[in-house]
């Protein structure tokens, strides 16, 4: 009898723990699946926050949350793939690049899903995954870097904003099928937005652009990912 309660009780114990996990940074470990895998679950929501903290009152993922997750789950043997849903706005370019960069070199199979929207710096971050989905309502917007605070009226500030700008699309042309130079047009368009330069591209459009694999939801990202950690297991068996 006391064996049971002890084992409700480590049941308990350990939903509260997923709970809290989720409210505060939104991550959570997928290991119910009749395939025995282990899949580490990363949201990118809201602004990406970076060395500046936004306003309280917003939802906001935080690269310091983040980064020390990825390391972990680099480190972690029994991992077997990492799954990524984006619902965001983008924000600072230098913690959507260093989680981009994280994930991209990351050794065990990862897939993306783009929810809502994969606005600005969130677009390196949905094409650093192996294999990248968006759902058909997704958005995505391309468009230039902007800079906030104090600007100062030189030849070199501009040419520092095309240098960021080049660090950007140049990761995205690596890591999908379409090109720097197309990238380059899209963030230029002045016939989409009201109040910006850009594009924006909707599910099928970002497919059709080559920036995103395929059309699909959890079902599809989740399948994808646990073909790809057994395709993984079958080479490392052969080489074995």
């Amino acid at each position: 009898m006391s064996e049971n309660k002890n084992e409700k009780q480590q049941e308990i114990d350990t939903q509260k723990e997923q709970d809290e996990q989720i409210r505060e940074t939104g991550q959570l470990t997928l290991d119910q699946n009749k395939r025995k895998h282990r899949i580490e679950l990363l949201t990118i929501i809201g602004e990406v926050e970076g060395h500046d903290s936004a306003p309280s009152q917003s939802k906001t993922t935080k690269y310091e949350h983040v980064l020390p997750k990825l390391a972990l789950i680099e480190d972690d043997k029994d991992v077997d793939g990492l799954l990524i849903l984006l619902n965001t706005v983008g924000g600072d370019v230098e913690a959507g690049l260093a989680i981009a960069e994280m994930i991209a070199s990351l050794s065990i199979p990862t897939v993306s899903l783009v929810l809502g929207g994969g606005h600005s710096i969130g677009v390196p971050m949905a094409v650093s995954a192996d294999y990248s989905f968006a759902v058909p309502s997704a958005t995505m917007v391309i468009h230039p870097v902007r800079s906030s605070g104090m600007f100062i009226g030189v030849a070199q500030s501009y040419r520092n904003i095309e240098k960021i700008q080049d660090r950007i699309t140049g990761f995205i042309a690596a890591h999908s099928d379409t090109t720097q130079e197309r990238l380059e047009e899209l963030m230029l368009d002045t016939s989409q937005l009201v109040k910006d330069v850009g594009t924006m591209l909707e599910g099928r459009e970002a497919v059709k652009e080559g920036l995103i694999d395929e059309i699909g939801g959890i079902r599809e990202a989740l399948a994808r990912l646990h073909q790809m950690i057994e395709e993984k297991e079958a080479e490392g068996r052969k080489v074995i």
